[in-house]
């Protein structure tokens, strides 16, 4: 049986002018696992040809052999790894992409979704262009190698003229690499030296680990191009207010990085703080559901005046499938995955905190748990507001109609997750977490508003990403 878990997007990692630059790709995206597990990949230069090395699995599965290396040279390499947002999970769509083209070769990596994906494959395919793989990121090389501008700057830009959505992008030829960040800034995306070498990664995360030094995030709309001569950086579309994607700081990002202007950490931190300002409840322990939860619920704690304690238990060696006995445990995805701390809760009311509630089906799980557990109350909080609706920016969402506050109130949640109460964090407390002017950030998964609009939207179920249910 499909081990479930919340999977992520996907993470992008590049380095030039390393003598190591594909081991340390490797690293950079060891760092950067949580952003997709499925596959991974990296494409090196070594000024005159590029070399590729891609695979379905974990970082450290697929480049444990360290042979591989010698088959990735060069001072220039850029990775990728994945979870499916657009595409089925096969290898042939496992990222950087690389090509062969008129003008030489090319590899992209990207994160993100272009939401126009369908209607510009079906336009070039009716003028003949034929796609290996399902993925929106291969329509951007058809229009970059089809484009008619000369450089191949002017040809991103031109290409990038015709896309709508999100998109982080690596490219990577014999001779230098270009980062692009879309006007929105949906997706974070930062620049970093080590040394005499530049790194552009999704998170700083990455930086830390290879210690590199981070200089600044890229901006949104922003294309940033290094090669032997330096980094140069452009803005060459119109410039539009920028829309970062809330949930990255509720979710996504590692509690490490700092990303859109903030650090993780500290800004679930916060929202567990104001969680407790406008859910306050008279209980004696505050526990979080591991990992993503623990911040908001230290917060929680402190804010509230009741001791925090590590009260669920993570197993983090659980892989992603598993057997199961067929009816001797009951929840058997949950039990493998979570185990209460009897001691601590026993006879305790407790507030359990986690990030989010998606179908609502591990949420009530869980409260079994800690009830069986010995709890005498259980009250549930959660760090972010009702997600009520898909995302199309490079998250894959369960559409509207499996989403639990799209059509159930929060009192009807609560009697179905069978909590003493609920409590959700304000649209505004939110705002105030993360010190946003309001509209200063992407909540469409909360709000309904999208940013970008497109014809198919509502129609195009996007399954299973914020799912927190470990079995199915």
């Amino acid at each position: 049986m499909n081990f479930k878990r919340p999977e992520e997007e996907c993470g992008i990692f590049g380095i030039f002018n390393h003598q190591e630059a594909s081991n340390l790709t490797y690293l950079g995206l060891y760092a950067l696992q949580h952003r997709g597990q499925e596959a991974c990949g990296i494409v090196s230069s070594d000024g005159g040809q590029l070399h590729a090395h891609k695979a379905m699995g974990l970082v450290a599965d697929v480049f444990g052999d360290q042979e591989i290396f010698k088959k990735l040279p060069g001072r220039a390499a850029i990775g990728h790894v994945r979870y499916s947002t657009a595409g089925s999970s096969i290898i042939k769509n496992t990222q950087p992409i690389m090509v062969e083209y008129s003008r030489g070769a090319i590899a992209v990596a990207h994160n993100g979704n272009i939401v126009n994906a369908q209607l510009i494959r079906s336009e070039l395919e009716a003028y003949g262009s034929i796609f290996q793989t399902s993925m929106d990121t291969e329509i951007i090389v058809h229009l970059l190698a089809t484009a008619r501008e000369d450089s191949l700057v002017d040809r991103i830009t031109s290409a990038l003229e015709r896309v709508e959505g999100a998109y982080c992008l690596l490219f990577l030829t014999e001779s230098r690499m270009i980062a692009v960040r879309d006007p929105y800034g949906f997706r974070p995306l930062c620049l970093g030296r080590q040394g005499g070498a530049y790194v552009v990664a999704s998170e700083s995360c990455a930086l830390d680990l290879i210690e590199a030094e981070f200089i600044r995030e890229i901006e949104p709309g922003e294309m940033v191009i290094i090669d032997k001569n330096g980094m140069t950086s452009c803005f060459p579309w119109k410039k539009i207010e920028p829309q970062p994607c809330i949930f990255e700081f509720v979710y996504f990002a590692r509690p490490d990085s700092y990303i859109f202007g903030k650090n993780v950490y500290m800004v679930r931190k916060e929202m567990g703080r104001q969680l407790a300002r406008e859910h306050g409840i008279d209980a004696d322990v505050v526990i979080a559901v591991p990992d993503s939860g623990v911040p908001a619920a230290m917060g929680f704690a402190e804010e509230a005046g009741i001791p925090f304690e590590l009260g669920l238990i993570r197993n983090h060696y659980v892989g992603r499938t598993f057997i199961e006995p067929q009816q001797s445990i009951r929840h058997f995805g949950v039990k493998i995955k979570l185990n209460p701390v009897r001691e601590l809760l026993q006879g305790k009311r407790v507030v359990v905190i986690d990030d989010s509630i998606v179908r609502g089906t591990t949420s009530r799980k869980i409260v079994k748990m800690v009830r069986n557990a010995g709890a005498s109350e259980v009250h549930m909080r959660i760090s972010s507001p009702p997600t009520s609706y898909p995302c199309y920016y490079g998250i894959d969402t369960p559409n509207r109609k499996e989403l639990i506050s799209a059509s159930h109130s929060i009192e009807e949640i609560r009697k179905y997750i069978t909590a003493d109460s609920l409590g959700y964090l304000s649209p505004e407390g939110l705002d105030m977490s993360v010190g946003a002017v309001p509209g200063s950030f992407c909540k469409a998964c909360f709000s309904g508003e999208y940013p970008i609009k497109f014809q198919n939207m509502g129609r195009e179920p996007q399954m299973d990403l914020f799912e927190k249910e470990y079995v199915k």
